[in-house]
């Protein structure tokens, strides 16, 4: 998508007109305008020239935001900074200061006698050129008004400056006109219908609502203009074993560079040396520090909060997970809602419709046979009262201020039809593996024949598994290393396809695999044969293993579900979205699986290039949105109403979603239907006050009331309901940043985290000692322990005591230094 920005826009007619125009433009396949943000994105075979000249032509200025990365970031950031409202206050405090004398004159001593020097209160001529004169600076201030308004009737696009322009010009020409005839007159009478603080009123009041409108407007960029700020300016470089500073652009694929405490990771990168704890909660929204070691991945824009480390960098520039996100979002605001589009045709006519009113109500009023200085005054009215900003704003303000609530909790919405479509979602199927589980197995059980085998069994679990290269045998090969276990030399090693494997072990013949496999080897009792099946029913893959013609015990090994994955289900079904898990795994697993999170439409064997055919039959039943990571996912993410991509998934997931859940969180897969939800109720208020203004506003202005009620509105305050109406819209759309998408409970389990500094571990024998201890106390959702940093963070799923956690640990030999809640 290229992106311009643009010029001279107004108001919706203004943007509408454009998109009307560039569409026209052979090679345009789609064309956005976004007022919110003064910029257009447009997808197509079309040069920017000739888009370029078909803004020209209709009226307004543009120029193509320049691709590279920095350039970009910089053009964006100058083009949302708020140089409107300073402008505008600067115009709206001349204006007050000549408005102040003009009322004083017109209304204070014409209406209520307040006094004059006798040259003026003894000359209604001379009031009436003071008048004029105060009006005509006024004027002058804001002849912005006038050069757009009249500059677009010429060219056939009226637009709101058009209807400020056409209302002030008239109460102007028609009180000149009625000074020149008083001077006819010799000043007899007449001074009591001019209308020149009407003129000057209006361009004053519509000055103040647009610099409220700017104001506010600016407001809604606020999250993206936040991501901006945050990224890196300078980078610390390794150069021949000296550090130096250099400008960010100067950073390299491969580059060396050092991050000290509380430094800002210049790019992305892989830590080579060091450890240190990172804040990413600028890209993720998880407010506890991450801790990072040798080997691990860091982000541009995340904080170093303590120790020294030196990384290779991998992304820079626009290929930055921060960059990523602020292009990502930055897009979304250049592309358009399709409930916006109600809202663009009426816009697109709006403004001619409410000059045509005007005129009928001048001559209603006039055939009627009321003065034509009555039946202006409602002309002007319906003029000055008419607000189709509040139209083209109702859907983008709300968009934008969504999407940044969105990103600032490491939820990114592509565009902004993904944003209104996600609310209308009524159907979640759910990738299993990398999506409700980790994708990586784990141990899960340790069945053993006798107590004194437990050691045994590991040793020549981990000896067998050594040198295949099977899933399964990595996870056993993970654990053992975690708790110290030191494989043995093997002799004869054999691999049995699909049922296991042997090899001889100091001397003796040992045996691992499958039920059928072993028991060809070893006598299987019934009561091993019924656990390995209990095994099974819970989804857990089982593996028995011998040694010296004896069964050792059984070690279960799954692809473990995420701790989050049954309340996020649970939460989805609360909100009536049903919920369907998609998985190859047989039926048995699946079924397990579902259960065990409370899924019960659970779909199994499916083929990954069966999955796009399994989400096109729910769409038969719903709109349909697949969560999924990997690249078989990409089909069936492309085919939903709505695809969500887990943050930790593949590029191809993540290019082929409309959604992108950077923390790979599933409590987030319902925040985004919440935020959604929110985001569309907003826009139906805004579009509701827009068009219910407009209605009620308009036939007030005419005098439609005025034989039945006798309602009248004078110019003045037209123009006033005029300037607050935006103003209501765009702050009715900032009440999106305090709502909570979160349920809760949520937050409940982010207080109910403990660290723990733990003295005595010197390994990760130790570690996994520490995270076995605790993760066995029935409190514990999991534990994180490193023996570097010397600390431990557990999540609790209920209350536990400091005394009970210190207790368990030093009942393993290690001492307990302290232990605080993280908040």
């Amino acid at each position: 998508m290229d992106k311009y920005k643009i010029e001279g826009m107004s108001c919706a007619a203004c943007s509408a007109r454009i998109e009307k125009a560039v569409k026209a433009v052979e090679g345009v396949d789609t064309v956005s305008v976004s007022l919110l943000t003064n910029t257009m994105g447009v997808e197509g075979t079309v040069s920017p020239e000739m888009v370029i000249t078909a803004v020209k032509r209709a009226g307004y200025g543009a120029a193509l935001i320049d691709g590279n990365q920095n350039k970009a970031q910089s053009d964006e950031d100058n083009q949302l900074a708020d140089r409107q409202t300073p402008k505008l206050r600067a115009r709206l405090i001349v204006s007050v200061c000549f408005l102040i004398p003009l009322m004083y004159v017109s209304m204070g001593h014409m209406m209520w006698g307040w006094p004059l020097p006798k040259c003026f209160a003894q000359s209604h001529i001379a009031m009436g050129l003071l008048q004029l004169i105060l009006t005509t600076i006024i004027m002058v201030i804001n002849q912005q008004f006038f050069i757009s308004g009249f500059t677009a009737l010429v060219r056939r696009s009226p637009n709101m400056d058009t209807l400020v322009a056409l209302g002030s010009s008239a109460a102007f020409v028609y009180s000149t006109v009625l000074l020149f005839q008083l001077c006819a007159a010799h000043g007899v009478e007449g001074a009591h219908d001019f209308y020149f603080e009407s003129a000057a009123m209006i361009l004053t009041l519509i000055t103040l609502g647009k610099m409220l409108e700017a104001y506010s407007k600016g407001k809604t960029t606020n999250a993206l203009k936040g991501l901006m700020k945050i990224a890196p300016k300078t980078a610390t470089l390794l150069i021949d074993g000296k550090e130096e500073i250099v400008s960010i652009d100067r950073v390299k694929q491969g580059d060396i560079f050092v991050v000290r405490s509380g430094e800002s990771i210049p790019a992305d990168g892989v830590i080579i040396s060091g450890d240190c704890a990172i804040d990413e909660s600028a890209l993720t929204g998880e407010s506890i520090p991450v801790d990072k070691g040798i080997g691990d991945s860091v982000s541009a824009a995340t904080i170093s909060l303590t120790g020294y480390i030196t990384c290779r960098a991998v992304r820079i520039g626009k290929d930055t997970t921060l960059a990523q996100i602020i292009q990502m979002v930055s897009d979304a605001a250049a592309t358009k809602a399709p409930i916006a589009k109600v809202a663009d045709k009426v816009s697109g006519i709006f403004v001619p419709v409410v000059i045509a009113i005007a005129l009928v109500t001048i001559a209603v009023w006039l055939i009627t046979g009321e003065g034509i200085g009555f039946a202006l005054a409602r002309g002007i009215s319906v003029l000055v009262i008419s607000c189709p900003c509040a139209l083209g704003l109702a859907t983008p303000v709300a968009i934008m201020v969504g999407n940044g609530k969105g990103a600032r909790n490491g939820i990114l919405f592509k565009t902004a039809s993904s944003l209104e479509e996600a609310g209308k979602v009524s159907i979640v199927a759910l990738d299993k593996t990398g999506t409700i589980t980790y994708g990586t197995p784990k141990v899960t059980d340790i069945i053993k024949v006798s107590s004194k085998d437990h050691e045994e069994l590991l040793k020549i679990a981990c000896s067998l598994e050594h040198k295949s290269e099977h899933p399964l045998a990595k996870a056993i090969i993970e654990y053992a290393t975690s708790i110290g276990t030191v494989p043995l030399d093997t002799e004869q090693f054999i691999v049995v396809p699909g049922n296991g494997l042997s090899a001889v072990i100091n001397g003796l013949q040992a045996y691992g695999g499958n039920a059928s496999f072993i028991g060809q080897h070893v006598e299987l009792s019934v009561e091993t044969l019924q656990q390995a099946n209990n095994l099974s029913q819970e989804g857990k893959t089982p593996l028995f293993f011998a040694c010296d013609n004896r069964l050792l015990g059984i070690i279960a090994v799954a692809d473990v579900v995420k701790e989050s994955a049954k309340e996020a289900i649970y939460e989805l079904k609360s909100m009536g979205i049903d919920v369907v898990m998609l998985t190859g795994d047989n039926e048995l697993t699946a079924k397990a699986i579902g259960r065990q999170i409370g899924i019960d439409h659970v779909v199994s064997d499916v083929f990954p290039s069966q999955k796009e055919e399994q989400i096109r039959l729910l769409s038969k039943k719903g709109k349909v949105a697949m969560v999924g990571d990997g690249i078989n996912d990409a089909p069936a993410l492309t085919s939903a109403d709505v695809g969500i991509a887990i943050g930790a998934g593949t590029d191809i997931a993540i290019d082929a979603a409309d959604i992108v859940l950077v923390k790979s969180a599933l409590e987030d897969i319902p925040a985004t239907i919440r935020l959604s939800r929110k985001v569309l109720r907003n826009i139906h208020e805004n579009l509701f006050w827009a068009f219910f203004y407009n209605v009620i506003g308009i036939p007030l202005a005419a005098g439609v009331w005025i034989p039945l009620l006798g309602w009248q509105l004078s110019p003045m305050f037209g123009a006033a309901a005029m300037s607050l109406s935006s103003f209501c819209v765009v702050m009715n759309a900032l009440r999106l940043n305090t709502v909570k998408i979160y349920k809760e409970k949520a937050k409940e389990n982010e207080r109910m985290k403990k660290e723990i500094i733990i003295e005595g571990m010197m390994c990760a024998h130790c570690e996994g000692r520490v995270r076995g201890c605790l993760e066995a106390m029935q409190e514990v959702t999991s534990a994180d322990v490193s023996h570097k940093r010397g600390k431990a963070i557990v999540t609790l799923n209920s209350d536990a005591s400091d005394e009970t956690i210190t207790k368990v640990i030093e009942g393993q030999g290690y001492t307990v230094k302290s232990i605080k809640s993280c908040n």
